[in-house]
């Protein structure tokens, strides 16, 4: 099930977006930062996780999905925050710490909730995948037509979370599909030194699903498999597990020098980068002519400008808020 034009031309929006995001948030996470680095000063405080080259896992799972679909995902989210359709500007009022965030500047970037689309976002490896199941539980209960999506790195494969959750997700047959995002590393563990089983789409079978591994971080067969997978749950299929090689293209966190990496990897994947790739293969093949593909690109250049520009503008909390929503 390859996506039309106009399917591959919104994917195409989506992951544009989100690394015009990615790069207009770095620039203001320096800020103040430089040249002695401290994570501490700028207007952005605190740690900082880029999804820049993993753009295509979110586009492509995202484009079968509705606002009554569930979605949670890892500490580098803004990627699927983006194409599930969170809010972009209380998301960046939330990333900047500002009253009019998501979370009211409580959450950070890692920890993001849109109510209005389903989404969530958590900085502890592999929380999402519980929650998950249980929405999907829910939605089989009720006899609603959702599914619920769990976005994991390949080293949350390793935690027990993991594990336990796909076994009741296996045994109930909930609608249900987690997907890995396999990056290689976790922080700065290759996935060869941590995990007994090249890939993780092998441990499905123990869970008595479907097990899915896509190489080359390309969208159209991300779409493809998503879509099979999502629709399966959809009809009472039960779930599925889908593994996508992906690069991350940045540290594990802004300012990573990244010295675990080998020679000449980084240049490697650079070369591999989906979103110039995706661009060069609709203008090659037809699907989008180059004025609309510019147009695309202005377009989410003009939303994270206002994004960015909502944020900054948005109110700072009084400190005497700082223990409101707080259980004591």
């Amino acid at each position: 099930m390859e996506p039309d034009a106009s399917q591959q031309l919104a994917m195409y929006k989506k992951m544009v977006t989100s690394r015009q995001y990615e790069d207009a948030i770095q620039g203001a996470y320096f800020e103040g930062k430089l040249p002695n680095f401290n994570m501490a000063n700028g207007p952005i405080p605190g740690e900082m996780h880029l999804s820049s080259g993993q753009e295509p896992c979110a586009a492509g799972v995202c484009a079968h999905l509705t606002n009554d679909d569930y979605v949670s995902a890892t500490h580098r989210a803004h990627h699927i925050a983006i194409a599930k359709g969170v809010d972009l500007e209380r998301m960046t009022a939330e990333i900047f710490g500002r009253v009019s965030g998501l979370s009211g500047g409580r959450g950070g970037h890692m920890h993001l909730f849109d109510t209005n689309v389903n989404f969530m976002s958590s900085g502890i490896v592999g929380e999402g995948i519980a929650p998950a199941v249980g929405a999907a539980l829910s939605f089989q209960m009720r006899g609603l037509p959702h599914v619920a999506v769990a976005f994991i790195g390949e080293g949350a494969a390793n935690q027990g979370a993991f594990h336990e959750s796909l076994n009741l997700a296996g045994l109930w047959k909930v609608p249900f599909v987690c997907i890995i995002e396999d990056n290689s590393y976790g922080i700065s563990v290759d996935k060869k030194r941590s995990t007994a089983v090249p890939r993780n789409d092998v441990r499905a079978a123990g869970y008595n699903m479907p097990g899915i591994y896509i190489e080359n971080n390309d969208p159209l067969s991300i779409y493809a498999a998503a879509g099979e997978a999502i629709d399966r749950a959809r009809k009472g299929g039960g779930p599925s597990l889908i593994e996508i090689e992906t690069f991350r293209l940045t540290g594990h966190f802004t300012g990573d020098p990244e010295t675990y990496r080998p020679e000449g990897e980084k240049e490697s994947i650079t070369k591999r980068d989906a979103l110039p790739l995706m661009r060069e293969r609709m203008i090659k093949n037809d699907v989008a002519a180059v004025a609309d593909i510019e147009a695309a690109e202005q377009s989410a250049s003009e939303t994270v400008a206002r994004a960015i520009a909502f944020a900054r503008a948005a109110p700072e909390p009084a400190p005497e808020e700082a223990l409101n929503m707080v259980f004591v």
